[in-house]
């Protein structure tokens, strides 16, 4: 069936791009999340339908994006849960994760299993060592390292998050050393399991951002995994023939809609302009969202239809089961 099919006027009309739920302080409001405080160890997360990119938020949301968006990262937490321990208490709702409160480890795990993006455009400039980690010479863009590698950054409130080595991270007390080598340890763990998962299903885990935190003092994963969100995949099918002839490679990730954004000159520069999206740009991209969720879990995805009038109460009363 073709997943635009599932998507009509309506749909692009009432999209979740804020949340306000009747007896519940304001939210904390990420870029695409809201999440309420529900008692001393208990958080709600709601994932809205807001999309962003260049660290702006685009004035026109992407239909289902929230429920796909958490649906997948529900799907990727269950498949690590044996290996560290996630935030999940339960995801009652497909918009609606009920998590562990933590307290967040500043800094943003990424860790890199080929030469793209920023590490490419690092490279590309002429530098051979991104993070502390030396780079080999005579690599192409997409190529694969011969190992993945982890180049953290600083979590930043506003702007741009900055690169960081483990032995700055360390210097600095940003994290204590016992717990970052568990950190670190986990994290190649979860990427290797995600690779796994992503390999059985035509695709390369390229590169991800994990956001660990602690949870009576054990470290534990929170926010999101191996989502379009906090991701990048490639099809494994053509990868090594475009590799050969320097062409991009066919991706699922939101670097499209990055794309996308340049191609309407907007870069998140100062004095630049932030472009609206068509509609039928904003159906491309739930597409490509519903596609990477139905190739890694194997499921059709189904939309559950919202009505923005009653979803504030409906979430009341989720949150008061809690």
């Amino acid at each position: 069936m073709d997943n635009s099919s599932q998507i009509n006027t309506k749909a692009l009309n009432n999209c979740i791009t804020q949340t306000d739920v009747p007896g519940y302080p304001e939210p904390y409001r990420g870029k695409v999340r809201d999440v309420y405080p529900l008692d001393d160890d208990k958080l709600a997360i709601v994932a809205s339908d807001r999309i962003s990119a260049f660290d702006h938020i685009m004035k026109k949301a992407i239909p289902y994006k929230g429920q796909i968006l958490n649906s997948l990262a529900a799907f990727a937490f269950e498949k690590v849960d044996d290996l560290v321990a996630t935030h999940v208490v339960d995801v009652p709702h497909p918009n609606v994760t009920i998590a562990k409160k933590c307290e967040p480890i500043p800094i943003e795990v990424v860790i890199r299993a080929c030469l793209t993006g920023h590490a490419a455009r690092v490279y590309n400039s002429g530098k051979r060592t991104l993070c502390g980690v030396v780079l080999p010479d005579g690599m192409v863009e997409n190529q694969r390292f011969k190992e993945p590698i982890l180049t953290p950054a600083t979590k930043a409130e506003e702007g741009h998050d900055e690169d960081i080595s483990e032995k700055e991270i360390l210097d600095q007390g940003i994290v204590q050393e016992d717990i970052w080598k568990e950190v670190r340890k986990k994290a190649f763990q979860v990427f290797k399991r995600g690779q796994q998962i992503a390999n059985k299903q035509g695709l390369i885990l390229v590169d991800t951002k994990y956001e660990f935190g602690l949870h009576n003092g054990e470290v534990t994963l929170i926010d999101e995994v191996h989502t379009a969100d906090s991701s990048r995949y490639f099809y494994m099918d053509g990868y090594k023939e475009r590799l050969e002839k320097g062409e991009p490679q066919k991706q699922l990730s939101k670097e499209f809609l990055r794309e996308w954004l340049m191609d309407h000159d907007f870069q998140g520069k100062e004095g630049q302009k932030l472009p609206d999206l068509p509609d039928e740009f904003r159906i491309k991209v739930y597409n490509r969202y519903t596609e990477l969720f139905e190739k890694l879990t194997g499921k059709t995805f189904e939309p559950t239809p919202i009505d923005m009038n009653s979803f504030n109460n409906e979430l009341r009363d989720i949150f008061n089961q809690y």
